[in-house]
């Protein structure tokens, strides 16, 4: 892997590190807000009970660990960049009485698995962050067994996902920040309707489809999609620490105004979009 790639993921690796605990804090939200892309996955990977399965990018736990209980004798591994988010996914398994699996951290680009080791592989929200998603894919595809199913899932446009808007452009406005690199790793990059399906094809995968799943995130209030927001989301949370104390109070009041007139009679509950993307290995 280039330097340069090299440097996003160690820069990304201690990101989610630093924010697990607040992946944790908040988790009832966020999976509740997850969980219609999870099923999604879920249905596409059809897993059976002899399954070996993989969950990329695993975060705390899911979809792998629901997938894990559909299993009976198969398995699931975990995998993803930040140990401490692992320590999450080990912890809710731990409470919900699951066994059948494991966690690695690893790098999708250079997975430490033989090749033809798995029925089928999972990635919830990872395939915008990595450095390089055609090497990802072609890493998957090699992992997979002939025959073998792969369904992710990456967030729609930026019009569709006010929630990400809300307080990302509230930054951009007042802060006057740079546009990132064209393909940068970020929240919208794969958001170009074909592309990421595209990007399977090349890794050599068959029967390709892309599908639109909406969700909704029920923060209940603007003081909870703040503080939420602003203990999960890196790039938020990045770009307001080089903020001083006057321009980080305006930002929030224009995103507290931005949000309540949206939403005028208190209840926040933000609409969502993501396109699911599938392939097989031949």
């Amino acid at each position: 892997m280039e330097a340069q790639l090299e440097q996003i993921r160690e820069q990304q690796k201690d990101s989610w590190n630093h924010f697990s605990q607040g992946w944790k804090k908040w988790d009832n939200i966020t999976m509740d807000f997850l969980k219609p892309m999870g099923d999604e996955i879920i249905r596409l990977l059809n897993p059976k009970e002899f399954d070996y399965v993989l969950d990329v990018a695993a975060g705390t736990g899911e979809p792998g660990l629901t997938i894990a209980t559909m299993l009976g004798n198969g398995k699931v591994i975990l995998t993803d960049l930040a140990d401490g988010m692992l320590e999450v996914a080990r912890e809710k398994a731990l409470m919900r009485g699951i066994q059948n699996y494991e966690v690695k951290a690893c790098d999708v680009c250079e997975l430490p698995f033989d090749d033809n080791t798995f029925d089928a592989i999972s990635c919830r929200f990872g395939f915008m962050f990595f450095p390089d998603m055609l090497l990802a894919a072609k890493e998957m595809n090699r992992v997979l067994k002939p025959g073998g199913r792969i369904a992710t899932s990456v967030w729609n446009a930026s019009e569709k996902n006010f929630w990400v808007t809300a307080i990302g452009g509230t930054i951009n406005r007042n802060m006057h920040l740079p546009a990132p690199p064209p393909r940068s790793p970020g929240m919208f990059r794969c958001a170009e309707h074909g592309l990421l399906a595209d990007i399977f094809r090349q890794a050599g995968l068959k029967n390709v489809s892309e599908k639109e799943i909406t969700g909704r995130l029920n923060s209940g209030s603007t003081d909870v999609y703040w503080n939420m927001m602003t203990e999960i989301a890196a790039p938020f949370v990045s770009a307001l620490s080089k903020a001083d104390d006057k321009m980080r109070a305006k930002i929030k009041k224009d995103v507290f105004e931005l949000v309540n007139k949206n939403f005028p009679d208190g209840r926040v509950v933000f609409n969502s979009s993501a396109l699911v993307v599938f392939g097989e290995k031949v």
